[in-house]
């Protein structure tokens, strides 16, 4: 004999299985796989983080390139001033030296005349101390050969066969020069070499 169920008792049952929660096979119950934090949420933050960096690089990049224009910068002023300073103490030493070569041109006359006394003499060889050491050499001597750079030809006195290139046979007046820039040519008179075939 069967037993009957009222109706509001097979309701009852079936609200109750409905409200257990659901187990997988195993019998535990169902949860996301990654712990209730959905897949990907660290994301936006690496990338966030990745153009953080990439903006910090770049902006290295941008300060390293500024800091090595400024050194050139400033090793190229620096050479421009120390080039500047040279020149200047070259022109100040040119002209305070440039008019003593007239006094220099005296003294070699009285010299070459036999006018200097000791005193003088000792006076002279000192002058043309200081002045080499300030940097005024003499140049200019009888068997150069003529260079127009240095040398100025007053005249042309002829043909020597002893030489094979224009030569200074005469210094009117010797040459100075302060390093490499010339203060006065050496003022010559010149000979040539035979035109034609010699004897």
């Amino acid at each position: 004999m069967t037993e009957e169920r009222h109706p509001d008792e097979e309701l009852s049952e079936v609200e109750e299985v409905a409200q257990q929660p659901s187990r997988n096979p195993e019998g535990s119950s169902e949860e996301p796989a990654d712990g209730g934090f959905e897949t990907g949420a660290s994301a936006p933050s690496s990338t966030s983080e990745q153009d953080e960096l990439t903006l910090a690089q770049i902006a290295l990049a941008e300060r390293t390139n500024d800091l090595q224009r400024l050194q050139a910068e400033f090793v190229n002023y620096k050479r421009r001033v120390e080039r500047d300073r040279d020149l200047i103490r070259e022109n100040a030493t040119y002209a305070a030296l440039a008019p003593i070569t007239e006094v220099l041109d005296t003294i070699d006359r009285a010299r070459e005349h036999g006018d200097l006394d000791a005193g003088f003499q000792t006076v002279a060889d000192q002058l043309e101390r200081v002045v080499a050491g300030l940097g005024l050499t003499k140049f200019g001597a009888p068997g150069e050969a003529f260079d127009p750079t240095i040398h100025e030809a007053l005249s042309h006195i002829g043909e020597d066969p002893e030489v094979e290139v224009t030569t200074c046979k005469v210094v009117a007046k010797a040459g100075y020069r302060i390093g490499n820039r010339v203060v006065r040519a050496a003022q010559v008179l010149v000979v040539d070499p035979p035109s034609g075939p010699t004897a």
